[in-house]
């Protein structure tokens, strides 16, 4: 994929899900290509101050010099993703949450008095963690068995009958707007800790608890990117076949 200067106009979520390399590049710049994936670089770059000549030439870069293969999860069935999606990354959030829990409540107790941020920190995490956990299961019961019974159907060549939801859309647009509101408390996040910045006073504890956060968000951003960008639209569209 060559990237010329009309691709200033093409949105950031469309770009990683041609080429999930594309994404550290957006990372490196601090462009959120999921929840926000919906912008143009050209928009980004005039909102952050970035000189887009020099985004676009290392988005080129990264394409062409990096030797791993992109997974292409555009190429997917949907079934296989939706079954990717939980296995991988709402599994990912099941077993981090208790950690992070136990660790920032430990930095809370020792370090909240010299470090007040990390109260509010705390608070963020939590507020995500059960959003998150409610949300997973809304996906897991309801949004995703409904994309296979889609698949299934289509294969088969079966009718479909209507959702109790009515159609894809109406769970979907509920997901989208539960992503931003993650998208939102993590960027507090970020901010708060100094981009995950341990402070010169830190323990090792600290050190561990802020890597870790750093950990979940990437993860989460990945997780958005999949549904959002590529999971979601494809689902629409396919569910337009039935009529």
């Amino acid at each position: 994929m060559e990237v010329l200067s009309k691709d200033l106009k093409k949105q950031i979520g469309q770009f990683v899900a041609d080429d999930f390399r594309t994404a550290a590049v957006f990372n490196k710049y601090g462009i959120d290509f999921c929840c926000k994936g919906h912008k143009t670089i050209e928009t980004v770059c005039d909102q952050k101050g970035i000189k887009s000549d020099s985004l676009l030439e290392e988005l080129q870069d990264v394409l062409k010099n990096s030797p791993d293969p992109s997974v292409d999860y555009k190429t997917w069935p949907l079934d296989l993703l939706a079954e990717y999606i939980e296995k991988k990354h709402h599994r990912y959030v099941e077993e981090k949450i208790p950690v992070l829990r136990q660790f920032l409540g430990k930095l809370c107790h020792v370090h909240g008095e010299r470090h007040p941020e990390l109260f509010e920190v705390n608070q963020l995490f939590n507020a995500s963690a059960n959003e998150l956990v409610s949300h997973m299961k809304k996906e897991e019961l309801i949004l995703f068995p409904y994309v296979k019974k889609m698949v299934k159907a289509k294969l088969e060549n079966e009718s479909l009958s209507a959702p109790p939801f009515g159609t894809v859309k109406n769970p979907i647009t509920m997901m989208m707007q539960e992503h931003d509101n993650e998208g939102e408390r993590f960027e507090k996040i970020a901010k708060l800790t100094d981009n995950y910045s341990t402070p010169a006073d830190g323990c090792t504890t600290y050190r561990v608890t802020y890597a870790m956060l750093n950990e979940f968000e990437q993860d989460l951003h990945v997780h958005i990117h999949l549904e959002n960008n590529i999971l979601f639209p494809k689902a629409m569209k396919l569910e337009q076949q039935f009529g």
